[in-house]
């Protein structure tokens, strides 16, 4: 971890000796690729310029692929997963195997409850145990709730590197969490939305939910004008929905097949071990409450940067 320089006044010393910082630094997730989609790792803080409403602000923050990251993985476990769960839960369990020692992780299911099976850790044993221990719950899916519990809660108040890899067919129902509040919500914090997005068959859920087995073919089930046209097009406007999270997080959305989980798995593993975090502190006039634009250039020829493109500061 490096902090480039810090202003006098915004740090204190708390009874156990630890420095709390008291300002409100701003964090920049930053991802670089090259023109061929290969991540830049190695960068150093002079490689980079942090520009807010079009002019240069000093880097105070700079953490590189070598800082520890948490995750937050979520996984749905409403009614309509319970016929692929079990595949999830077998490539989630392979995925947080991939993390390091440094890094750390926490569980936590939503249907209609939003449960929290394992606080943040770093051991592989209880991590693996609690995604097993998840099982389909409620009617309800609180995804928007859940994952604004994560971001704007439970993590908002860790520092450093921090994701949300979220598993899920993109449907929601009961949350108190409107879809626009949720995307100002994930533009205004300084974690990544990764979410892996699944289809699923209404044909077999039918089957394994009530017990009837449909009599359409699965050629007429499928098309756009068939009969679950509407479970369709449900499905198509919740990806669109997932992958604005991602966009104006500076995350990154899949769209994948339950089998294929594992492959998303690792690009997101790949793509959150280069992972660059910068913050910078606002000058006090900026503190207006107002939206300001943030762009992060790079000196390297070609190279394409995503990253986080606002903030909002209360005085």
């Amino acid at each position: 971890m490096a902090f480039l320089g810090m202003a006098a006044g915004l740090a204190s010393q708390d009874d156990a000796g630890r420095i709390r910082i008291e300002s409100a630094l701003v964090a920049v997730p930053v991802i670089v690729q090259d023109s061929e989609g290969k991540f830049l790792p190695g960068l150093g803080v002079d490689s980079f310029k942090l520009y807010q409403d079009g002019r240069t602000v000093p880097i105070a923050l700079f953490l590189t692929s070598e800082d520890p990251i948490k995750i937050a993985l979520l996984l749905d476990t409403s009614v309509s997963t319970i016929t692929v769960l079990n595949r999830i839960k077998r490539a989630a369990t392979r995925f947080l195997l991939q993390l390091r020692p440094q890094d750390s992780a926490m569980v936590v299911s939503f249907d209609s409850d939003i449960r929290v099976l394992c606080p943040l850790c770093s051991d592989p044993q209880r991590l693996e145990g609690a995604i097993k221990s998840a099982k389909p719950g409620g009617s309800g899916t609180r995804m928007r709730d859940a994952i604004h519990e994560m971001a704007q809660q439970r993590l908002r108040s860790i520092s450093g590197r921090k994701a949300i890899v979220l598993l899920t067919d993109g449907q929601d129902h009961g949350s108190q969490v409107s879809a626009t509040d949720l995307v100002d919500a994930v533009a205004a914090s300084s974690t990544l939305i990764y979410p892996i997005f699944y289809s699923v068959d209404p044909r077999v859920l039918m089957k394994e939910w009530l017990g009837v087995s449909s009599r359409i073919p699965k050629a007429a089930a499928g098309q756009k004008n068939g009969p679950y046209a509407a479970w369709y097009e449900r499905e198509e406007q919740a990806a669109q929905y997932l992958e604005t999270l991602s966009e104006v997080s500076a995350g990154h959305f899949y769209k994948s097949d339950v089998k294929e989980c594992d492959g998303a798995f690792r690009q997101i593993t790949a793509e959150l071990r280069s992972q660059y975090l910068i913050g910078f502190y606002p000058d006090k006039s900026k503190l207006d409450g107002a939206l300001h634009t943030l762009v992060v250039g790079v000196a390297v020829p070609g190279a394409v940067v995503r990253s986080r493109r606002s903030y909002r500061a209360a005085p």
